[in-house]
């Protein structure tokens, strides 16, 4: 079994794919108002943005990118107008990350783990 797709509910389906289209997300299904489907920057993970016309309180749904280099991805990212609420920080779980909000305030970690994603040195014995 493959995780390969992931769906957050929205306030506008719209607004919010721009957004993931200018962090680097390939848009491949544009059914406004009610759903968009992106392909994610780097291997064949989407994202669906679907619009449910419920009013939510702050999502407790986060999407994390891994990059190689976050303090260069931070830096790109604000050359291109993100705002950052969490600045590069390295984590006591042993990632480095930094978070953005998206339009309807997810969390976006953009976040290095490397090999500490599965194989922490508190990984249960397989």
């Amino acid at each position: 079994m493959r995780l390969n797709h992931i769906m957050l509910t929205v306030a506008d389906v719209e607004r919010s794919a721009k957004f993931y289209v200018r962090l680097g997300c390939q848009q491949i299904v544009a059914n406004y108002p009610d759903y968009a489907r992106l392909l994610a920057p780097e291997g064949d993970t989407t994202l669906s943005l679907y619009a449910d016309g419920e009013p939510h309180e702050r999502p407790s749904t986060s999407i994390h990118f891994e990059v190689d280099d976050v303090d260069e991805a931070v830096a790109e990212l604000k050359r291109a107008g993100f705002d950052f609420v969490c600045e590069p920080t390295d984590r006591p779980y042993l990632w480095r990350e930094a978070i953005l909000l998206d339009p309807d305030e997810h969390q976006v970690f953009i976040y290095h783990a490397g090999r500490m994603r599965i194989d922490p040195p508190w990984r249960l014995p397989s």
